[in-house]
């Protein structure tokens, strides 16, 4: 039998069943995979040394064999600080007006993949499935192919793929998408980012694509779909019932004094649409002066990427723009927004989630946004919370019974707010019961085994 080699920026070594709940969703299928099929999980140990001498370290968590290499910080500078996070990543969320082509960026992009393929090549036995994830190492599977690795080798990407028009701006464009003809399988969250990146090959490398997603181009042959992932669904409905997931229920229903708790759970970026999520509510606010003491916004918001200047300065906004709502508007004994700058593990976010009679979920633009899946999971049968979130979200081809809202719109980010305080009990349990449904079908480990089944073709 086939082993399945997952590489990836970033490694999440297996936990034990006791700390799964600790882990995300993704770390929890991958790692099963990888039990079943004798896997090596191989990536960036997050760590920088002095300099880079090819040393690996491998362990073994749980039935699952990691490998990971340790960067110098001119690499993670430039390769994951830069490029990926500073070039790939807005381009790749349509900001082009922050995405910043710096020639050093590039440079040491694929210096980084060259490291990481020289690594990881080894360690592929001539039966082994090849599984590389993300923005972080597009051209991987070509730089392994040029090591003369003749596996089936997937790539699949967890972030959107913008429209043709804005990814021509990156410089070296065309270069960057050859490389991904050498893989056997592409994978996209959603149809739209699919269809993208099949009008990209189609207009500017004059590619065609079959009907079932079969690219020609170039004398190359790759099949693109849409796997679109989910939560690891079993895991989290039990977290729901743990005792972590009941005292943060609990406490949060105690210090709301029986407020309606509208919760937003977002890692601090600029996709996540979370000012205007703060505006979309202030607009609430103002238009019903009657109900403002009869909700309470929690927003969780974990900084990330401290390294890069935007990240800091969204933080900074956010912090002004909570102080504003929360000076126009707080009376001695409530104040409409709670700001927090930390994350929980996943047992105490069931539990914040049962708790919340509304998630405002409003990325500007997300791959999928497995936050919007995990409420739905966590709710209470006999009585749900509604689901506001951004049709720019790729969890919204899915989850259809949702309030889809414009984020950029506060009028209609103020409205899903009224309508759903207002919403009956029969029409929420409808409305959650089917995406209850999608939710618990199309989980993490369905997707899993939708995109392997593929890769071994």
């Amino acid at each position: 039998m086939s082993r399945l080699i997952v590489i990836s920026n970033r490694v999440s070594a297996p936990k034990a069943k006791s700390a799964a709940g600790a882990q995300g969703g993704l770390a929890v299928a991958l790692s099963a995979a990888l039990r079943e099929n004798r896997g090596i999980w191989f990536g960036w140990s997050g760590n920088e040394t002095e300099q880079y001498e090819g040393k690996l370290d491998m362990q073994r968590h749980d039935g699952v064999t990691t490998v990971t290499i340790d960067l110098e910080r001119q690499d993670i500078d430039e390769y994951y600080n830069g490029y990926a996070n500073r070039t790939l990543w807005p381009l790749f969320h349509y900001r082009i007006d922050l995405a910043e082509y710096e020639r050093t960026f590039g440079s040491g992009y694929e210096r980084v993949n060259e490291l990481f393929a020289e690594a990881a090549a080894p360690l592929i036995e001539p039966d082994d499935l090849v599984w590389i994830h993300d923005y972080h190492m597009i051209p991987l599977g070509k730089m392994l192919r040029d090591r003369g690795i003749k596996n089936r080798i997937g790539f699949f990407l967890h972030i959107p793929w913008p429209p043709t028009r804005l990814f021509v701006s990156l410089p070296y464009h065309e270069r960057l998408v050859r490389t991904m003809l050498d893989y056997d399988v592409i994978g996209f969250q959603t149809q739209e980012w699919l269809e993208s990146f099949v009008h990209y090959i189609e207009k500017e490398l004059g590619g065609t694509v079959d009907a079932d997603g079969t690219v020609h181009c170039e004398g190359k042959t790759v099949l693109a779909r849409a796997f679109p992932i989910g939560v690891d669904f079993d895991e989290f409905t039990a977290a729901t019932k743990s005792p972590e997931a009941k005292a943060a229920h609990d406490q949060l229903k105690a210090s709301s004094l029986d407020k309606k708790v509208l919760i937003g759970v977002d890692r601090l970026d600029y996709s996540k649409g979370v000012e205007e999520r703060f505006h979309g509510y202030e607009r609430f606010l103002t238009r019903n002066p009657d109900q403002r003491e009869d909700v309470v916004l929690l927003q969780i918001a974990p900084p990330s990427r401290g390294e890069v200047h935007t990240y800091r300065e969204i933080r900074e906004r956010l912090e002004t723009l909570s102080g504003h709502i929360n000076g126009a508007f707080a009376e001695v004994d409530w104040v409409p927004i709670r700001y927090v700058n930390q994350g929980y593990p996943r047992a105490a976010l069931a539990g914040l989630y049962r708790a919340s009679a509304i998630a405002l979920i409003t990325p500007l633009r997300d791959g999928m946004n497995l936050v919007a899946k995990e409420y739905v999971a966590a709710q209470d049968p006999d009585d749900p919370g509604v689901l506001i979130l951004s049709r720019f979200a790729g969890a919204a081809l899915q989850l259809k019974d949702a309030l889809l809202i414009n984020p950029y719109s506060n009028d209609e980010i103020a409205e899903a707010i009224a309508q759903a305080l207002a919403m009956p009990l029969a029409e929420r349990k409808r409305r959650w019961q089917s995406m209850y449904e999608n939710v618990r079908d199309e989980d993490v480990i369905w997707w899993r085994h939708d995109f392997v089944d593929a890769l071994k073709g």
